[in-house]
Order: structure tokens, then sequence, then C-alpha cells
């Protein structure tokens, strides 16, 4: 079998003449580690020569100018002239290869390397089905995986920009797409189940729980009245996290969704405070019976005797207004005690 690369050899070709591979399918490059590897070829030089086709371009009254064009090694191309590395070992393949190709083989050196991130595989996918009317299983063959395994990065795609974006940027990772897919016709609660999983840090199973027990609301919620309803979303409002009504022919229960111990003690707070703000208290102005008794007249002293009776005299020598030992309250009113001269 002939080898696809000219004479199987290596050759040394300036960096400047080398272009970038339009059809690279990897968009985002981590500057920090494109540093570490100039570093590292300053001391060792490039270890792994790229791979190129080689172009020639007649120019008026110059001749022949010869340019090559990067198929593989987009890494070690930028680090290079990061380091200052005026040549580079590079392979050419012979012929003319086709815009299908050039784009195969980027993916494939990317995903051998796991450098492609889910989004930048999914888009190189899409073009590969789009541009060149490959089916998935075509595209599974040439990049060695699975018919579904093509399907399944595909459908990241129908994701919202910004979900892809924190996709990318690693603020979620490949498996919150599938829940987050399960709501694809929901929008608005897709939405914010995303934002429940970036704040909660919520993991693949917990997210895929929590969009399962979503979408068979759908059969549930004929069962509620409006009240319930109502009461529901007031309860999901109130505790910050998904409250679920579940009505039986008598009664019914309550189910409140928590990701973790500090979810949990965030709505034991809640539902504190609101126990406080419910709780009766007594009115200021209101004395309390101690006060009651402390305050009144009858507890402070008994009513004191006009100022004529204390200076009136005894006449049988008992206090005044005391009734005589047997007397009936009758006689008690006419006694002589009763009377004062």
């Amino acid at each position: 079998m002939d080898s696809p690369y000219q004479g199987d050899s290596i050759f040394w070709v300036e960096v400047e003449r080398i272009k970038p591979n339009p059809f690279q399918p990897r968009k985002i490059f981590d500057e920090a580690a494109l540093s570490s590897l100039a570093e590292s070829i300053r001391q060792y030089g490039v270890l792994q020569p790229l791979t190129v086709t080689r172009k020639e371009i007649e120019r008026p009254g110059e001749g022949i100018y010869v340019e090559y064009e990067l198929i593989a090694g987009e890494r070690r191309l930028r680090a290079a002239r990061i380091a200052g590395i005026v040549q580079v070992p590079v392979v050419i393949r012979h012929g003319e290869d086709s815009d299908r190709m050039k784009l195969e083989l980027a993916i494939i050196e990317n995903l051998q390397r796991e450098d492609l991130n889910v989004v930048d595989r999914a888009i190189a996918f899409e073009r590969l089905t789009k541009e060149f009317g490959l089916k998935h299983i075509e595209v599974g063959k040439r990049v060695g995986k699975s018919r579904e395994y093509v399907s399944n990065t595909l459908r990241i795609l129908l994701l919202p920009q910004y979900m892809r974006d924190a996709l990318a940027a690693g603020e979620i990772s490949e498996g919150h797409t599938r829940p987050l897919l399960m709501l694809i016709d929901r929008p608005a609660e897709q939405k914010t189940f995303f934002q429940e999983i970036i704040t909660r840090r919520m993991t693949v199973r917990d997210a895929e729980q929590f969009a399962r027990r979503i979408a068979t609301e759908r059969t549930r919620k004929p069962d509620l009245t409006p009240e319930l309803l109502l009461l529901e979303r007031e309860f999901t409002e109130k505790l910050g996290t998904r409250v679920r009504i579940e009505k039986k022919d008598q009664g019914g229960k309550v189910l409140i969704d928590f990701f973790s111990v500090d979810d949990l003690a965030h709505i034991r707070d809640v539902l504190n405070r609101e126990h406080e703000v419910r709780a009766p208290s007594a009115p200021a102005e209101a004395p309390s019976s101690a006060q009651v008794q402390n305050e009144s007249p009858i507890a402070e002293a008994a009513p004191s005797e006009p100022e004529e009776k204390k200076n009136t005299p005894s006449v049988s020598g008992q206090e005044t207004g005391s009734p005589p030992a047997g007397g009936s309250p009758q006689d008690d009113l006419y006694s002589i005690n009763n009377f004062s001269v």
C-alpha cells in the first residue's frame, strides 16, 4: 500500500510558511498550557512532527512559491511561535487532500489526544453531516465511535447558547446535558433547572433525578386543584427549592427537595422564621396578671378610714367598726359602736 506521506520522510519547514487549518474544530486553547509547552519546546525542540499539505503558488514576477497548510499539530505550531522557533519538523501528505479529509484528520487527532471539548466536538460532527453529507454511522466509523455516541453528541447543539458556553467553560459537565435535554420543549423550566445546577452544584445523578420528577409532573398536574397548585408554587418560592404536593383520596403529602446538608439547614431556618412571624404575641398595652396584681390598689393596702373616724374614741374599748362578739349584722347596724358623740 502506498504511503500517504511524501517519501515517508520528515522535513524541516519555516514556521511562517505554515498556514492554520481552516477546518480546525478546536476553538479554545489554554494559554497557560501553551506557555508551558513553549518552554518545553525551547529546551527540547518539537519532538513530534506536524502534519501538513504542500501547495505551490505561482506569483507573477517571483516564480513558484511553496506554502504549507496545517492538518494536525495546532498546539505545537502555536507553542513553537511563542517559543520563537524558526523551523519545525513536518510530515507532508502528498496529493490534494479534500476538505472533508482535512476536517476528519483534525477531529481524529484531537479526539485521540482528548483535546476537544464536547461543544467543539459536536460542531465538528455537525460539519461532517451537513457540509459533507455523512450519516451518523459514517461519522462514527471515521472517528472510531458508535452511532449513538455521534447522535448524542449532536443533540448538545439543541441547547441554548449560554448553556453551551457554560459546558465549554467547564461550569457543567457533559453528563448534565442529558437531564437538561429532557426539558428541551419547556424552555422556562429548563432555564430555571440550569440555574439550580449551577448554584447548587448538583451532581449528574441528582440532576437526572430532578429532571425526571419535573418531566412526570405533566401527568400529575391535572390531579391538583388550582388552590393546591398555587400553594405548591408559594412553597417553592418561599423555600427556594422545588416543592411538590401529592394528593391522595384522603389528604396527601408535601415533598421538599434538597441537595445537601446546607440546603436542609436553610429550609429549616426559613420554616423557623416563618413560625416566629406567625406566633401570637401579647399586646404591648395589655399588662400581665402579675402586673395587674402589683398595680391594684387593693393589693397595695386596704382603704384608709375617714379622718374623723380615726380621731373618734372607742366607747367599748374595741376598735371602731368592729362588731361585738356574737352579734348579728342587724344588731351591728344599731350598735353603739357605730355612733360617735
